[in-house]
């Protein structure tokens, strides 16, 4: 990086202008950039420092059709929106006559008892709520839920995540529960290693499926801890939506309100996030699993506060420690290739840079690189079968290539 802006104007030669350029328009830009509580301010990829040619080859290939149902596309660099793009989709004509274990599209449903909130193929519920610009984020759902046990503790609500994991659910029949289940601690039930045996990822979508089983339950929390176990505790990992919406109840018992409230008074509220939706189940409680609707931009906001480890207009809202316990590499080797996962945070580090991501069905990424001070937000809704090329691994290449990546030795996972 040039060390004062005379250096920036030294003349250079061939493919060095650009690389100059933007190294110069990233040192000029204002770190401080205004919170985005009220709004983004708008800034270029050229005056943050990116590179804007991967961003919009990324773009014209979702416009051409190649990534499937792509809805929305939008990245943050140094606290400023450089690009926030709309594809606008049909779904009704895509989920015409859809139907499945998923549920039921457009003229596919037999009578009004399928048409409800669980019902992933209908475009009244999904990916937009009643038309509303709210998007469903599935299990990106279970990384902001996460967030909120951080909040919990600290405002001193929850001791802190080497709790005990059944203490919260007194008010449940734990007569059946695995007594190894006593042993757990939050800890484990953040990084999915509660020792409960579940079969999501392992399983069709079918009636074999944990997950889908959990969605036709009256009492997902009780439906959970009534599961056996496979393992003690902190012994295996084994993604379990179950175990994420026990996440609900958890905020429940500690704090004496329903986590969507709880959100609404204690992180939307002090990030700006004034419009949601949260899908709650039979008995009342918000669907820590994947329920969670919010439009592109103001999820960004969920990961910008993760950069800014924990602040927010200079107030802590986070533990201290919280960001990085959040996301460490708690386990590796999870899920594609060499992931890691922290406290319901995916680690996808590529080329060495550290990557923490929430992640969804259908296509639902919330991605932060925080050495590049990077967001990137991508909504989609690729539901309805057909082959799609990767749109997660294509956006993360984008964005590395965006930024120039100039480190010369990678750094490694922390």
């Amino acid at each position: 990086m040039p060390s004062s802006a005379s250096e920036c104007s030294l003349p250079v030669l061939g493919s060095l202008i650009l690389l100059l350029t933007l190294a110069c328009a990233a040192e000029d830009a204002n770190q401080q950039a205004p919170w985005p509580t009220n709004g983004w301010t708008r800034s270029s990829p050229e005056q943050q420092g990116l590179d804007p040619a991967p961003l919009v080859a990324l773009r014209d290939s979702i416009l051409a059709g190649g990534f499937g149902n792509i809805d929305r596309m939008v990245v943050v660099r140094n606290g400023y929106l450089v690009m926030s793009e709309r594809f606008t989709r049909d779904y009704r004509v895509l989920s015409r006559g859809a139907r499945g274990p998923l549920g039921c599209g457009v003229d596919g449903c037999e009578d009004s008892t399928e048409l409800h909130q669980f019902n992933y193929l209908h475009p009244d519920f999904h990916p937009y709520y009643q038309g509303r610009d709210v998007h469903s984020l599935q299990s990106v759902t279970k990384s902001v839920a996460a967030t909120l046990i951080g909040v919990a503790i600290a405002r001193g609500e929850i001791a802190g995540v080497e709790a005990p994991l059944l203490p919260f659910f007194e008010g449940y029949d734990l007569s059946g529960v695995d007594p190894r289940l006593a042993d757990a601690t939050l800890a484990d039930l953040l990084t999915m290693r509660a020792g409960i045996e579940w079969h999501e990822t392992d399983r069709p979508l079918d009636e074999t499926n944990t997950t889908l089983q959990l969605e036709y339950a009256d009492d997902w929390i009780q439906f959970t801890l009534d599961q056996p176990m496979d393992a003690e505790p902190g012994e295996k990992w084994v993604y379990n939506s179950g175990g994420s919406h026990l996440m609900s109840g958890i905020i429940r018992a500690a704090t004496g309100e329903y986590i969507d409230a709880y959100a609404e008074q204690h992180l939307f509220g002090r990030l700006g996030i004034d419009d949601y939706h949260w899908k709650k189940t039979p008995r009342g409680y918000p669907d820590t699993e994947g329920g969670l609707y919010l439009e592109a931009e103001q999820l960004a906001k969920i990961g910008y506060l993760y950069l800014r480890d924990g602040v927010w207009e200079g107030e802590r809202i986070l533990p201290e420690a919280w960001i990085a316990e959040a996301t460490a590499r708690h386990v590796d080797r999870v899920g594609m290739a060499d992931w890691g996962y922290g406290y319901q945070w995916w680690r996808l580090d590529t080329q060495g840079r550290d990557i923490w991501a929430g992640l969804g069905f259908g296509g639902q990424f919330l991605l932060v690189l925080p050495v590049y001070d990077l967001v990137g937000v991508i909504n989609s809704w690729n539901v309805f079968g057909g082959n799609q090329a990767n749109v997660l691994g294509a956006f993360i290449d984008a964005l590395l290539a965006a930024a120039n990546v100039d480190v010369e030795e990678p750094q490694g996972a922390q």
